[in-house]
């Protein structure tokens, strides 16, 4: 299999976990079983078989940018580096469907934090914790009031 082949299925992997969250929140399968589990791990086999299967080139390692940049100068670990990204963004996308519903936050303020949590990674995350913060003091307040208003 080729790396744009890889690229591709990867991606289309992804892509379907990412559409379930968007669409199926609430589908078990979706939001438990194929986003944070089934499709990371299928991402994960191709992740594993680049890195083993790939000499890393000359000077490449994880000790400086120079050596990252090194060792991103092959494509097969480029392209491993790529789908690194995808497997864990997706992964946390579906903990930030199941933590919002957890804490009640609907489902449409969660939609924008994972299109940045795909296109942004920590970024969506960030973005997410701001909307769960926001939300959460927001109810806390309502309940307050309505405390004392009883």
């Amino acid at each position: 299999m080729s790396a744009e082949q890889v690229f591709s299925l990867c991606s289309t992997i992804a892509m379907t976990g990412w559409a379930g969250l968007v669409l199926a929140p609430h589908w078990t399968v979706t939001r438990d079983w194929v986003a944070p589990v089934v499709a990371p791990l299928l991402i994960a086999g191709f992740y594993i078989w680049l890195m083993t299967s790939t000499t890393p080139p000359a000077g490449g390692g994880f000790g400086s940018l120079k050596e990252v940049t090194v060792l991103f100068s092959d494509p097969n670990l480029l392209l491993a580096g790529w789908i690194h990204y995808l497997a864990f963004d997706l992964f946390v996308g579906a903990w930030e469907v199941r933590d919002a519903q957890r804490h009640g936050i609907h489902h449409l303020l969660v939609i924008p934090c994972l299109f940045a949590t795909l296109m942004a990674g920590p970024a969506g995350l960030a973005l997410y914790w701001l909307v769960r913060v926001v939300v959460t003091l927001i109810k806390r307040r309502q309940n307050q009031t309505e405390g004392t208003a009883a």
